[in-house]
């Protein structure tokens, strides 16, 4: 398992690049992308597509050629293979007939996007890509929203607009740092919460790039969870969150009905200036 770049082709080992040039095939998601890695580093050695489509039966197709006593190098189009992407059949199969697997480490987002944030990273959870549809990615974090850890994520841009959504009414306002384009030339961090971040990217003309996105840990007993109802309430509308949803945002957070948390800000907009 050889790590590739993740976007900048500098990033690659020395070791990496004599493997895949020893190996005698190289197995990879896009026979296309590698090939740009290949023609940059010289690399000749012959390619095979091995992908989330073909996977099983080409995991088979490998594990004859290694059983044969050749060597082969498996690829994900950028960074560390297996994390988010195929390779398992091939690594398990490898594994159960006594064939050894040697990592060749190197990139990948995820460590990348940890080491920068400035959260502390004593204890981080991966989960990877969330679920597309709403239901079960909504289902997805409120499943991780206790862990009482650093969390990181993998998204697609056109589905980071509503993943945040529902990160910043699951959540809350833990500091949430978003990492887009990693060691590319438009390599960004943001750094906010879900609301205020979600804010930054739907002004913008386009949304472009992968993101990863590290949570950091959940504050019980927290300044957000000790702030008065209507404080909260005011806190989402200035972060650019209709009212309606801020009210419902702030009853999920402290355990209360939409109907106590509206009582409570309708309260406060009839309140005289001078109360």
């Amino acid at each position: 398992m050889v790590a590739t770049p993740i976007g900048n082709l500098d990033d690659i080992t020395f070791r990496a690049v004599r493997v895949l040039k020893e190996a005698a095939l190289i197995a990879c998601e896009d026979t296309r992308q590698t090939r740009k890695l290949l023609n940059h580093y010289g690399i000749h050695t012959p390619l095979v597509s091995y992908h989330g489509h073909n996977e099983e039966p080409r995991a088979a197709a490998l594990l004859e050629k290694l059983l044969q006593g050749k060597s082969v190098a498996l690829v994900s189009d950028a960074g560390t293979p297996l994390v988010s992407d195929p390779g398992y059949r091939l690594v398990r199969r490898a594994v159960e007939s006594g064939i050894r697997v040697e990592p060749v480490p190197g990139p990948s987002a995820l460590l990348a996007a940890l080491t920068a944030s400035g959260l502390p990273l004593d204890r981080f959870f991966f989960a990877g890509f969330l679920p597309p549809r709403t239901g079960q990615r909504r289902r997805a974090i409120e499943e991780l929203k206790d862990l009482d850890c650093v969390l990181v994520f993998y998204e697609a841009p056109h589905r980071i607009l509503d993943a945040l959504a529902d990160m910043d009414e699951i959540l809350g306002g833990r500091p949430l740092v978003l990492a887009r384009e990693l060691t590319k030339v438009h390599e960004e961090f943001l750094r906010g919460t879900p609301a205020s971040l979600r804010a930054v990217l739907a002004s913008r003309p386009a949304i472009r790039g992968e993101f990863t996105l590290v949570a950091g840990r959940r504050t019980p007993g927290g300044a957000a969870d000790e702030m008065p109802l209507t404080g909260a309430v005011e806190q989402l509308v200035q972060q650019g969150m209709n009212r309606m949803q801020a009210i419902k945002t702030v009853a999920r957070r402290k355990g209360l009905s939409k109907r106590e948390v509206y009582k409570a800000a309708a309260r406060r907009t009839l309140q005289p200036e001078n109360e």
